[in-house]
């Protein structure tokens, strides 16, 4: 999220950043969010808890009453529903913590260490129905070195995060004619 907020704040940047919204009212992030003047709003899922179209329903209102074209998802750790997909597909973005399709899902930097992977990273990809399989937009690899931890493998994941998702969002933007003022949505639990 603080990658894109500081890409966004350049001058040159195609895009702005005009709202951050969390499923967790503690989320770090939505502090952040206002300390760089940007509107910040917590929707807590558990508001919802069995209605899933309900809680998606305004995060969609939100998105429209600030103006927003792109939603880019940071962490954001909920699965949203075909019909909340679908009202943004080719519009909604993710960064996932593997080279997919490998390790779609949780745990992925567990999961590439318990496998013996030699290389590792991370992925953009547009959001479809299913779980961390729409289109690759960019990737980053990091070796996998022979001493790594989970924590030491995701740290350097992070590193790679920050640079390719501006890098992948300023790329789509100017792949898409019809984002003549790219106005760009947040969700993210957490900084």
């Amino acid at each position: 999220m603080q990658a894109l907020i500081r890409a966004a704040a350049n001058a040159d940047y195609p895009a702005e950043v005009a709202l951050v919204i969390s499923n967790r009212a503690d989320a770090v992030g939505l502090d952040i969010a206002r300390q760089h003047g940007i509107a910040a709003m917590a929707m807590p899922s558990r508001d919802f808890r069995t209605d899933r179209a309900g809680h998606e329903a305004r995060i969609h209102e939100a998105l429209i009453g600030a103006g927003c074209t792109i939603v880019c998802l940071a962490g954001y750790m909920r699965l949203l529903t075909p019909a909340f997909v679908t009202l943004w597909a080719g519009r909604m973005l993710n960064i996932h913590p593997s080279l997919l399709p490998a390790f779609p899902g949780l745990d992925t930097h567990a999961r590439a260490l318990a496998t013996g992977a030699k290389i590792h990273g991370c992925t953009v990809h547009l959001v479809t129905a299913a779980m961390d399989e729409g289109p690759i937009l960019a990737q980053a690899a990091v070796p996998v070195l022979p001493d790594d931890t989970e924590i030491t493998l995701s740290e350097r994941v992070l590193v790679q995060e920050h640079i390719i998702y501006p890098m992948a969002l300023r790329h789509h933007i100017g792949v898409q004619p019809r984002y003549a003022d790219p106005t760009v949505a947040l969700l993210s639990p957490c900084a």
